[in-house]
């Protein structure tokens, strides 16, 4: 088996240095325009060896589904909130928030304002209860005093949506990020990505997807802090001089823009008030506007980011990972900390882009388009402040961050399939650990293909915001359903299921028939959208609300008493951790 496992994992890593051998000598898209850039293959090679070690060791100490989903249940709540972390700072915070600042300046920090606060909400209403109530997934604790089967089935469809959704924004982004430093075709990195994912979480589990995790959130908070130094700097330390450069960029480029229209459409730029049009452009970074247009779509988008921060399932996966509910809640302490002081610096680094990228013909492309797409504003502006050396080490950590939170993601999705489907529903809980791995290693290539699929339909999107849409869908579908079965002694299964599925198929069939999707990505023409909002979640995560409060009290049947009787076992058991399992029992 570890021959095996060897073998298999030397052959992946060389396929990933294969890719960077063969982009240094091809000349493929991008290649003409960007030199090889030796010192980020160096790096890469150094972080997939690395890694491919550590998911070497860690796959010597996977040898039940315990270890493979929780490593054991033996991390500490420091290392947990580090991991926590690495899963949270992902390709969207990293490349996407700085890129959408970059974009639009003040309405980008609706990300990061909307990511943060959703932290609370965990602290004060889930980790703890989580951890008491859990074994290995999130519908553990949902269905603890419902019926297996129906919450089970949901729970996995659910995790699964959600998993595909936040997958697409993940391989969008390293395949862009390949691309631009290899000169390797888009959908090549895109597969190269996928392949070295799979390697980790088929072999190392909870416990390399972890350390992979730890490491690159460490990597990636230095090399975050290092750009924003370098950013302040240059200023003088006074952000007010960082704003006042970046308003003046963006009305000379607005005013470029307003002469070429007026140019085109046949007027003389003297007779158009082209300065006090670009001036008020240039201004209005700094105000709300330019992304969120009208209050609705600024409360369900900012509704989306607080509430399905506490319905990912590979952010709550993660609780399961420590010995108990002290360690879960020291786990999002030091979560909360580290994410709150980087998505400062993401906002500095999305306005350091503004002064240092958009003005340095290095970086743009003949249309003055950003080289490798608008989510490369961080990795040109690395280059900018930190010269080659430091590209290459924000490039490596990029992909890092990329490749540990794919590996999170489809670790959550395998365990969806093998623990809640195969092992608690078709076999009702007949089942061995190997049986049980097996599927879940099964499932892990199936989500890897449908990972490299969907990343190479979805080139040209902001991965910030295809990650909005797979929170919009976790606050409309696993966040109710968890927050009443956990916290409403009156609901039950069938409230639960048919509320849970109401907020999955209303919060997906309004983002398809969003603009983001209906005209964005499947090309129809502009303003025929159905629904006109940017995000579903106002609307779908109150059809869930009602739709579970009033079927479970129209519910009265047999089974329904039965488990609201079952409400304070469940209550004791969720705040004191009485017969919670604990690292050696899991």
């Amino acid at each position: 088996m570890v021959h095996w496992i060897k073998q298999w994992a030397g052959a992946f890593a060389l396929l990933a240095l294969a890719g960077a051998a063969v982009a240094a000598g091809a000349d493929l898209g991008q290649a003409e325009k960007q030199p090889t850039n030796w010192t980020a293959i160096a790096m890469f090679g150094m972080f997939v060896a690395g890694t491919l070690y550590i998911t070497k060791w860690a796959a010597a100490k996977t040898k039940s589904a315990a270890d493979f989903y929780t490593g054991g249940g033996g991390i500490t709540g420091f290392q947990n909130g580090l991991a926590i972390a690495g899963d949270y700072m992902s390709a969207a915070s990293f490349l996407g928030i700085s890129a959408a600042v970059m974009a639009n300046g003040y309405d980008g920090l609706i990300f990061s304002i909307g990511f943060l606060v959703g932290w609370p909400i965990i602290t004060f209403l889930m980790a703890e209860r989580l951890r008491n109530l859990g074994k290995f997934t999130f519908a553990d604790v949902a269905g603890y005093r419902f019926a297996q089967t129906p919450i089970r089935a949901f729970a996995a469809t659910s995790t699964l949506i959600v998993v595909a959704f936040y997958l697409i924004a993940q391989m969008v982004g390293a395949g862009q990020l390949i691309k631009l430093l290899f000169g390797l075709e888009y959908w090549m990195a895109v597969v190269i990505v996928g392949s070295l994912m799979m390697v980790y979480v088929l072999f190392g589990g909870m416990t390399a997807t972890t350390w992979v995790q730890i490491i690159k959130a460490v990597l990636l908070l230095c090399g975050a802090s290092f750009m924003a130094f370098m950013v302040l700097w240059n200023f003088g330390f006074s952000p007010e001089a960082m704003f006042a450069k970046a308003v003046e960029i963006k009305s000379l480029l607005a005013a470029d823009a307003l002469t070429a229209e007026a140019v085109k459409a046949g007027a003389d730029p003297a007779t158009v008030d082209v300065a006090a049009a670009a001036a008020a452009k240039g201004l209005s970074i700094m105000g709300p506007g330019n992304f969120v247009k009208d209050p609705i779509s600024a409360i369900s988008f900012g509704m989306a980011l607080m509430f399905g921060t506490a319905g990912l399932p590979h952010i709550l996966m993660r609780f399961f990972t420590v010995p108990d509910a002290k360690e879960a809640r020291k786990s999002v302490f030091w979560a909360t900390t580290w994410i709150g002081y980087f998505y400062i610096l993401t906002f500095i680094i999305g306005f350091g882009a503004i002064t240092f990228v958009l003005t340095n013909p290095q970086f743009l492309d003949a249309k003055g388009g950003l080289l490798g797409g608008g989510n490369m504003a961080a990795i040109h502006l690395a280059n900018a402040v930190g010269g080659n050396v430091f590209l290459g080490f924000i490039s490596a950590v990029a992909f890092a961050t990329i490749l540990a939170v794919v590996a999170g993601l489809t670790l959550s999705g395998a365990s969806a399939v093998s623990h809640d489907l195969y092992a608690t529903v078709f076999k009702k809980g007949n089942v061995d650990s190997a049986s049980e791995l097996r599927v879940s290693r099964i499932t892990t290539l199936c989500l890897g293909v449908v990972a490299v699929v969907l990343g190479i339909a979805f080139e040209k999107q902001n991965i910030a915001f295809m990650v909005s849409l797979a929170f919009a869908i976790a606050a409309s579908a696993n966040f109710p359903v968890l927050f009443m079965a956990v916290l409403w002694k009156d609901c039950t299964t069938r409230g639960a299921v048919i509320g849970g599925f109401l907020g999955l198929f209303s919060s997906v069939a309004l983002t398809v028939l969003s603009p983001s999707i209906w005209e964005a990505v499947l090309g129809n023409e502009k303003g025929s959208a159905l629904f006109p909002y940017a995000s579903p979640a106002l609307f779908s995560m109150t059809i869930a609300f009602v739709a579970i409060w009033l079927v479970s009290i129209l519910d009265n049947s047999a089974q329904a008493k039965k488990e609201r009787a079952l409400f304070p076992d469940q209550e004791i058991r969720s705040e004191t951790g009485i017969g919670a399992s604990v690292a050696s029992g899991h």
